[in-house]
Order: C-alpha cells, then sequence, then structure tokens
C-alpha cells in the first residue's frame, strides 16, 4: 500500500543556505557533500514539494546505511532500506536523506550534522518532524548520534544495531522502535536488547523492540518493507517529547 495513501505530507520553501541548495526536483537524486570532506549523498523529495503552499513543511528522514554499502558509489545507498522503498514508490512522503560512507570509515556526527542543518535551511523540512534509521553500522551510529543529541530526533529507529548502553539515559525522552533478527551472529540482538533494557532502567518508558523469529541479520527488509513503521514514526514531534 502507497504510504502516501497512509499520510498528508506538508511542505513550502524557506532560506537557501550557504551552501548552493539541492534542485527541488520529485524523485531520488545524488547530491554533492555540503562541506569539504562531507558525505555525498541521496536526496529524495517527495511529488509537490516544490509547487506546494510556501508555508507548509515535510518530515525528515535521515538513513544511515551498513558495512555493505561503503565506498564510492552513491547508487549503492538504494539497495537497502527506505532508499530501496523510495525508489521504488516514488510517492514516499518524506524527505529522505541517505548519506554515503566511504570504504573503511564509520560515521561522523559532524559530517552528519553539516548535511542535515544545510538540507534543513534548504528545504521545507518541518523541525518538529525529523527521524532518523539505520540498519548494521548505520543501527549502531543511529543509537550513537540519538544519544548525542536526543533533542534533535522526533523519534529513531535502529535496525540491527548495538548501542551503548552507557548513554541510555540521554535517550528517556526519545521514541525509539528497535529490530533485531534472532539469529543475527554479526550484530547478536543483545545489542538491541541492552539498550532497551538500559533505557528502562534510567526511567524511559517510549521505547519498543521487534525480535523476527529464525532471521539472522537481515532484519532490514521486514522492518523498512512495513508501512507501520513509518506511521509510527510519523505519530511522534519533538514538542510532544517537552524536549
Amino acid at each position: 500500500m502507497p504510504l502516501v495513501l497512509l499520510l498528508g505530507a506538508c511542505t513550502g520553501y524557506d532560506a537557501v543556505a550557504a551552501t548552493p541548495p539541492p534542485a527541488m526536483k520529485a524523485g531520488q537524486h545524488p547530491q554533492p557533500a555540503v562541506e569539504e570532506g562531507g558525505y555525498v549523498y541521496q536526496l529524495h523529495l517527495p511529488p509537490g514539494v516544490a509547487t506546494a503552499d510556501e508555508d507548509a513543511r515535510w518530515p525528515l528522514m535521515i538513513f544511515l546505511h551498513g558495512s555493505g554499502e561503503r565506498g564510492s558509489d552513491v547508487a549503492r545507498i538504494k539497495i537497502h532500506g527506505p532508499p530501496k522503498v523510495a525508489d521504488r514508490q516514488t510517492d514516499f512522503p518524506f524527505i529522505l536523506v541517505s548519506p554515503l560512507l566511504p570504504a573503511e570509515e564509520d560515521w561522523d556526527i559532524a559530517k552528519l550534522d553539516a548535511i542535515v542543518d544545510h538540507v534543513m535551511e534548504a528545504l521545507p523540512v518541518d523541525p518538529a518532524r525529523v527521524y532518523l534509521t539505520g540498519l548494521s553500522r548505520g543501527g549502531h551510529a543511529t543509537w550513537r548520534w540519538a544519544a548525542a543529541e536526543p533533542k534533535r530526533f522526533a523519534a529513531i529507529a535502529p535496525v540491527a544495531g548495538r548501542g551503548d548502553p552507557a548513554t541510555a539515559c540521554a535517550l528517556t525522552g526519545t521514541p525509539v522502535w528497535a529490530f533485531h533478527g534472532d539469529r543475527d551472529d554479526v550484530v547478536t540482538p543483545e545489542g538491541s536488547f541492552a539498550m532497551a533494557r538500559a533505557i528502562r532502567a534510567c526511567g524511559g518508558h517510549r521505547s519498543r523492540l521487534t525480535i523476527y523469529p529464525d532471521l539472522g541479520h537481515n532484519a532490514w527488509d521486514p522492518a523498512y518493507d512495513d508501512p507501520a513503521l513509518y506511521l509510527w514514526l510519523l505519530s511522534h514531534r519533538v514538542e510532544e517529547q517537552g524536549r
């Protein structure tokens, strides 16, 4: 079922960042780095972004891929996750930013912040509806980035990722939906269980965890193919969390 039928999207266009803004072209297209040494990225814009009322705003989703997509080919980002969904479903109702991590590197939060800041200045993003998700190495970074900047995200969805339980108390006010396969031998399910336990131990009651039975590392196909995830993300706004 097309997600656009499940959601009424909003938008408009605001100030232009110092770096030239992305073209207001519907669909998913590669973009240059916003700063020297930064990440190139894929950008998906829903239909109607360029023509909607200037006061309207769209939700923003940031997707962080896993180790297998690292390198110099920005098209590889579309192999899995929301970029794959947006490529086959052009009315995907989020502004979607999917950076490319170079080979042998790990995600750098400062570089990710630079992209998000640029996109939020240049495009019609609703600042109360910024969502973060990622798989495997990108799932690790989802936990890490959200714990470092919990006020930035309305909700997060780490998939097959491992967080640091020592940072869990920062996420007590952040809605979290984590996903893992129970037979994952690359990133064991304990990576998600430990974060869920630690968040609850800190007094948080806004986290949930889905464990897929008889499934290995690839928890991302069932997670990202389920419209329930996107509807759950969109049900949360930053101001509702008192953050």
